[in-house]
């Protein structure tokens, strides 16, 4: 008897021996994939939601949040003519593609409706917030909404947002908080925005978290195109991506856990091929 039980004793030592050791799975090609997809998709959403941020920061910081409301509406009619746009005191109700014309901005055409409402205007801090209803450049629909307040000392906003995206090709769906910095490039908002943050939204595969450091954007792309982040996928699998420009339609993004890591290609349209 006293074997027996020693004999047991040594068999589960062994077997905690063994799960002690034993080394987490290592990233597979498709969860690779399935990670620049997810992060493509996301990144879109943003992009979307930061050009209509754009759109409504035409206007005299210190002025009471009325006129600000009005230099807004016409400032979206001049750049946006399909744009149907009303104003309730500090409010302003858009609703993109309601009238004839042109819906382009930056490089993104838009559909959707949209509520601005100014809540603070000074010389110190400009504080916005906004509400996107099926708001879409094409490729992506996001409804949501946002709190974005501007720093006038060094030209940066900080944006907190809650959204839901859809991907209008596959139907791909995402729920997601995110709090980040942004600021402009070095030529200027017209050419992108810098993003330093974090984001988290849940798909159809579970919760993904990302860090972003120092990512650089421009308007038309579902990704940086330098910087880094670092996502968290549902399996608690830690990943690294590493964005670089391959030419004006291409931005390879490379996946890197563990020893692994994998190259893939992301064009304008959100298409990911393994390179």
């Amino acid at each position: 008897m006293k074997r027996r039980v020693f004999a047991l004793v040594v068999a589960a030592t062994s077997l905690l021996g063994a799960e002690a050791c034993k080394q987490p799975a290592e990233m597979t090609t498709g969860e690779a994939l399935q990670a620049v997809q997810e992060a493509s998709a996301s990144g879109d959403a943003e992009n979307v939601t930061s050009g209509s941020i754009e759109i409504s920061t035409e206007f005299t910081i210190g002025q009471a949040a009325e006129n600000a409301a009005l230099e807004i509406r016409s400032f979206i009619e001049t750049q946006l003519p399909c744009a149907l746009v009303t104003v309730s005191g500090t409010s302003l109700s858009v609703e993109y593609g309601a009238k004839a014309g042109t819906c382009t901005y930056k490089g993104n055409t838009y559909s959707g409706k949209h509520v601005i409402t100014v809540m603070k205007n000074d010389m110190a801090n400009v504080v916005v917030n906004h509400e996107w209803t099926k708001l879409s450049n094409g490729r992506l629909e996001v409804t949501g909404t946002a709190d974005v307040t501007w720093s006038a000392t060094d030209k940066t906003r900080h944006v907190v947002h809650e959204m839901q995206w859809t991907r209008l090709s596959d139907g791909k769906t995402g729920t997601g908080t995110g709090d980040r910095k942004q600021k402009p490039l070095e030529g200027g908002l017209v050419e992108g925005f810098q993003v330093d943050g974090d984001r988290s939204w849940t798909g159809a595969g579970g919760q993904w978290d990302l860090s972003i450091q120092g990512v650089q954007f421009r308007w038309v792309d579902p990704v940086p195109q330098s910087g880094t982040y670092s996502l968290v996928s549902p399996e608690d699998k830690t990943m690294t991506m590493n964005f670089s420009r391959v030419d004006d339609n291409i931005i390879a993004v490379t996946v890197k856990s563990g020893e692994k890591s994998f190259v893939f290609n992301v064009s304008k349209a959100g298409t990911v091929q393994q390179k």
